[in-house]
């Protein structure tokens, strides 16, 4: 079972400095440069950012017959890197395939160029090529089993957000697995639990990673859905909301490219030193480094680059209004719109000509559903609602923080899109407007 891609996937595309230079760099990233400049003098030589494809030894870490109490990072290992690269890792922590079933899926991670709205393209991770990642559908119990490989020369992990699980499979680096290395392949296990609104993102690199594509919605429907009964819903939409820094993006996805392949090459030739790469193995170890000079921490003042994200498009799905896909409804029907927020930012999402009812948050159904029109849906918080069709027409459902409804400033835009009525005849018929 593989999950379907939706109308919003884009080719993968070639990155090169020649896609990014669309736009001036507003501060130049002096973190990574020097971050490679003291890679490189710890090391004592230099390496080649074009340096020839890197060949390693892959590391097979078996689900079955391995011995898994030995199963712990390899980040500090001497020649760590020849085991890091290619092959895939099993970890412990859940059933073996021959002990439950489960409904398997293959996700990767890939550079590709992403278009917002016509003229506004830009570099993103995504998931399976696509901006938001692929929308999973599972029933609550099911064992799902992720075959997550990295086809990037960047590292990552997959944090499935909401979901219980064992905490060898919650992805976050360096506290429950290694990163996952340029050609490697992570297998997560799990039983898809609890039920409701739940998403998934990575968990390296966060603020860039997971706010500028690495997301999307991880749906795990009850057999017997209870919230049917008040509100007999007959479509299911997602919204994931979504804000981006495309100037913060260019210059960090830039500095990531030439950083990486030098950090991957020194890493193949056994010469990149764990702390230089920043690791340490203990809070002690990580102080005395700083405290002795023999590490410079990337949020000294010598070293940051003082790059704050100033978010300067918003979206749902991967969209900026007008290129925003709209809602349908029919008189007399109820849907429900699952409002997803990846953005690291509140909105405030107002729905014109309606009420709705808010019946789940995180994913938890709501014991006593709310009447509302706008709703705050808070940094990595899941809002169900429920609309019921009693008012035709065209009817505007928008973040009601009007910055956010724009497009580089200008309004309208953004985090905006329509709820529009199927089979009604409009007295006035809408235009699209972009410049008011």
């Amino acid at each position: 079972m593989k999950p379907t891609k939706t109308d919003t996937a884009n080719e993968e595309v070639s990155l090169t400095d020649e896609h990014l230079s669309g736009a001036d760099s507003r501060v130049e990233n002096n973190s990574r440069r020097n971050f490679m400049r003291g890679a490189l003098a710890a090391t004592g030589g230099a390496a080649a950012a074009a340096a020839a494809p890197i060949v390693a030894k892959a590391q097979e870490v078996s689900h079955a017959g391995h011995d898994m109490s030995q199963y712990n990072t390899m980040m500090f290992m001497q020649d760590h890197s020849s085991h890091m690269m290619g092959g895939a890792i099993e970890p412990p922590g859940s059933p073996s395939d021959s002990e439950v079933n489960y409904k398997e899926f293959d996700i990767d991670i890939r550079f590709v160029e992403h278009e917002f709205l016509p003229g506004i393209k830009a570099h993103m991770l995504a998931f399976n090529g696509q901006v938001p990642g692929p929308e999973f559908h599972v029933n609550e119990g099911d064992w799902v089993k992720v075959n997550f490989t990295n086809n990037t020369e960047e590292m990552h992990t997959i944090h499935w957000h909401g979901i219980v699980l064992p905490y060898t499979m919650d992805g976050v680096p360096m506290v429950t697995q290694d990163p996952v290395h340029p050609g490697q392949t992570f297998v997560y296990r799990f039983q898809a639990k609890p039920s409701g609104t739940r998403w998934y993102h990575c968990h390296w690199g966060t603020p860039l990673h997971a706010t500028h594509a690495m997301h999307g919605a991880f749906i795990v429907h009850r057999k017997k859905e209870p919230l049917k009964k008040r509100f007999p819903y007959t479509r299911d939409y997602t919204l994931m909301l979504e804000a981006w820094d495309l100037d913060f993006s260019r210059e960090e996805f830039t500095e990531i490219m030439r950083g990486m392949k030098e950090v991957n090459t020194l890493m193949a030739k056994g010469k990149l030193d764990y702390k230089t790469h920043g690791f340490f193995k203990n809070y002690t170890e990580f102080k005395e480094a700083v405290d002795s000079g023999e590490y410079v921490a990337p949020y000294l003042q010598s070293r940051s680059n003082g790059l704050h994200i100033n978010h300067n498009f918003f979206g749902i799905n991967g969209k900026c209004y007008p290129a925003t896909k709209r809602i349908a409804i029919k008189k007399g029907e109820w849907i429900r719109i699952r409002l997803i927020n990846a953005s690291g930012l509140t909105h405030h999402m107002h729905l014109h000509g309606h009420d709705f009812w808010w019946v789940a948050q995180d994913g938890n159904d709501l014991a006593d559903p709310r009447h509302l029109n706008t709703i705050h849906v808070e940094p990595g918080g899941t809002y169900d609602i429920m609309v019921y069709g009693d008012n035709p027409g065209f009817w505007t459902f928008h973040d009601h923080k009007t910055t956010h409804a724009t497009n580089n400033g200008i309004y309208p835009g953004g985090m905006l899109t329509v709820m529009e009525y199927e089979d009604f005849e409009p007295t006035y018929i809408p235009s699209v407007s972009v410049d008011q």
